[in-house]
């Protein structure tokens, strides 16, 4: 069998998404979490979602030489998808829509507890933009979006640490320190199995340092790079 193929920088992708005043809050699943991107990510009107198994899971037909997809139900709708898993960091999600099937790589990140507010944090690159995204459980978000209801959105502040996610070599670093940025724009090029992953700024601001160079070999957690 032969192994992974070079090819030009790929895009990668995740869930993302945060609460979204003036929407009726729906009764909550006891079996479903809410997704919602991170605190120091988050802009007002940013809307969350609710993953869930539905009351009987039933795998919905696919096509001939294909595995079957698992139902779950976002938001309280069934949707027909299927998360592939390669390794602990890589993914591919496929989901059926009205122009066929959708398939995008998944980059996800460790996991941490946000002992303040109960919820897990993931850090996901989505399209080659680095965000960090809150899970938890539907009932406690349910009840904290009750007793905090009326309150403004979140504000965001400080530096954001750009860590590495998966380990790798640094091919290409397109900022250096004092560089003015913009959303979504190239910060650095990581190849990891042969694939080149592309990483991109997940908010405007200035580079305040860059922690690595080209050609060095990083590991999960390494520091990337610190936008202020």
């Amino acid at each position: 069998m032969s192994g992974p193929q070079p090819r030009p920088p790929t895009t990668i992708a995740g869930p993302s998404g945060a609460g979204e005043p003036g929407v009726a809050t729906p009764p909550a699943n006891p079996r479903a979490v809410r997704i919602g991107v991170a605190v120091a990510f988050r802009l007002e009107g940013d809307p969350a979602f609710s993953l869930a198994p539905p009351p009987q899971p039933a795998p919905w037909s696919a096509p001939d030489g294909d595995a079957a997809r698992d139902g779950v139900l976002v938001d309280g709708v069934p949707a027909r998808v299927r998360l592939q898993r390669f390794d602990g960091a890589r993914a591919r999600l496929e989901e059926e829509g009205p122009n066929g099937t959708v398939r995008t790589d998944v980059l996800f990140g460790p996991i941490h507890l946000d002992r303040r507010r109960g919820a897990e944090v993931r850090e996901v690159v989505v399209e080659g933009w680095r965000v960090e995204v809150e899970v938890e459980p539907e009932r406690r978000a349910v009840l904290r979006e009750r007793a905090r209801r009326g309150a403004g959105a979140a504000s965001r502040g400080g530096p954001v640490e750009v860590r590495a996610i998966i380990p790798g070599r640094v091919v290409a670093i397109s900022v250096g320190p004092g560089d003015d940025l913009e959303a979504g724009q190239q910060i650095l090029v990581v190849e990891a199995m042969k694939m080149q992953n592309e990483l991109r700024s997940p908010r405007e601001g200035t580079v305040e340092r860059v922690g690595v160079a080209v050609g060095a070999t990083i590991e999960v957690g390494d520091l990337l790079v610190v936008i202020r």
